[in-house]
Formats: C-alpha cells, structure tokens, sequence
C-alpha cells in the first residue's frame, strides 16, 4: 500500500467519511408510442417536457422514458420487473391500454394486466399513476365505455390516481395530430403534459424550492 503525506491522508479520511451525495428519485413512464414520441422529433415529447417542467418548478427527480410504440399492456408487464429493479423508481406513470384495444385482446386480459402492474409497482414501493384511454368511437359506444371504465374500475380499486384520458381536449380537434390521425403532433405535446401534471404533482411530495 502506497504511503501518503499527512495532508493527503487527512485529505483522504475526510473524504471517506463524506455522504454521498442522495441519487435523484426517479420517475418512470411505461407507455407506447404516445409517449414514446413516435413520429416527432427526439426530446419534444411529453415525457421531455416533464423533465423540463420538474426542473422549471425545482422538483429533484429525474425521469426514465421506458415506452415502445407498439406495446400492449401484455408487453409493459412483462418487462416491468428489470425495470423496476435497474431504477427503482418512486413513481410510475403507466400509459397503456390502447394497443390492446386495437389488437382485439379480451378486456379481461388488459385489466388483468394493468392490475399486475399497478401491484408490481406498489410492491417495489413506487407510486403509480394511471393514465386512461378511450378508443375510437367506431368501436361502438358500449365498448368504448367498457374500455374506458376497466382504467376507473382500478384506479379505484388500487386506490391509485387516474388521468381520466391523455388526449382530452383534443380528440376532437384533427390538426392536432400526425397524418395518421393516432399519434399527436409536436404542438400537442404541451396539451398532454398538461392533462397528466395536475394528477401527477401531488405525488411528487417534498422537493420543490420554494
């Protein structure tokens, strides 16, 4: 072992016995390609803009976008557990469901899904925040609303927070999205951060600068 000068070694000791500085908590959005900026530039989706708005308001997270275009409920279970256990999150915002509807998967199994997630997450002591979806209106309106109340039925039942519907107060509005009339354009990702920040910020607890 290499011997060192009494400053050095007092410099050393001193700094062995300094905390590490505390890592950030960590946020996580499991989603699909509403959340995963499908069509749109890279870092002008919501999920950036969260991160901007966390640091705007000196909120001292961080934020993992864990999201895949294309994904099912079926998919975000399955590979929740290595994310859960490689970020150990405080918070997970789950945004899925909508794949599944266009897929035909049984409402049976998304619900089943989502609940599995919303349970691994709480296990992992991470809060949860549930975003909820309508699909489109030629899915008939009694599938639409039983679609739609699978998301309220275990927001309540998991005592978790619900974002009623990511797209509200534009479903209606087609220059408000891409030409595939599905995912949002880059001037409507300021409307979606803000459908999902009212529900989200009273997770967030301490760590804004006041």
């Amino acid at each position: 072992m290499a011997a060192c000068s009494t400053t050095a070694c007092a410099a050393d000791a001193q700094a062995a016995i300094q905390p590490a500085a505390p890592a950030k908590r960590a946020i996580v959005v499991l989603g699909d390609s509403l959340s995963a900026e499908y069509g749109l530039p890279r870092d002008t989706g919501w999920v950036n803009l969260l991160r901007e708005r966390l640091a705007k308001e000196r909120f001292d997270y961080s934020v993992a976008n864990s999201s895949i275009s294309g994904d099912t409920t079926s998919g975000g279970r399955a590979r929740l557990t290595a994310v859960l256990a490689r970020i150990k999150p405080a918070i997970v915002i789950v945004e899925l469901g909508a794949n599944d509807a266009l897929r035909g998967v049984p409402l049976a199994t998304t619900e089943s899904n989502l609940r599995g997630i919303v349970d691994a997450s709480q296990a992992a002591h991470a809060k949860v925040l549930l975003i909820g979806m309508y699909v489109p209106p030629n899915y008939g309106p009694d599938y639409t609303q039983k679609f739609h109340a699978v998301y309220e039925r275990i927001a309540k039942d998991k005592n978790v927070p619900l974002v009623p519907f990511l797209l509200a107060g534009m479903a209606d509005k087609p220059a408000m999205f891409q030409s595939d009339q599905i995912h949002p354009t880059v001037q409507a990702q300021p409307l979606l951060l803000d459908n999902v920040w009212p529900t989200l910020k009273p997770l967030l607890g301490a760590g804004a600068a006041h």
